[in-house]
């Protein structure tokens, strides 16, 4: 875990890790609004070549509108990033914000509660992957 992001790298392919934290993303609640494939772009607006590399843009309504109640600015800080490269020796990298680090730059305690209940949600979808990973290489059905 690093001090605003916690994640790991698995041994599922790139575009299923997507897929897959895609999918746990909407068991915890939350939607994916934004989809950003840095590769693509970097290559389009640079003409460089970069690993896979993939940021999505994850809300969870209900808490995304708890948090705007106490905090209007906070919108600065939405949505809930989700990255994805691939790391040097092939793995998946998968990285999520912290909600609680993300909440503690505003110094409002009112929205800790919120941000401790998305970060508890968020470590779950993290959690899911060690299982489809299992599932990938034919140890664990899910």
């Amino acid at each position: 875990m690093t001090q605003y992001g916690m994640g790991t790298l698995f041994s599922i392919p790139f575009d299923q890790a997507i897929d897959a934290v895609t999918a746990a993303l909407k068991e915890e609640g939350f939607g994916v609004l934004t989809e950003i494939d840095v590769r693509a772009t970097l290559k389009q607006k640079l003409d460089v070549n970069f690993r896979n590399y993939r940021i999505l843009g994850a809300c969870n309504p209900p808490l995304a509108y708890q948090a705007l109640q106490d905090e209007l600015k906070i919108g600065l800080l939405m949505p809930c990033n989700v990255i994805f490269y691939e790391a040097d020796d092939g793995r998946t990298a998968i990285m999520i914000a912290d909600p609680l680090a993300m909440v503690n730059i505003t110094a409002n305690p009112g929205l800790t509660e919120m941000a401790e209940v998305a970060r508890a949600k968020l470590f779950r979808v993290l959690k899911s992957l060690s299982q489809v990973e299992y599932n990938l290489n034919g140890m664990l059905k899910r």
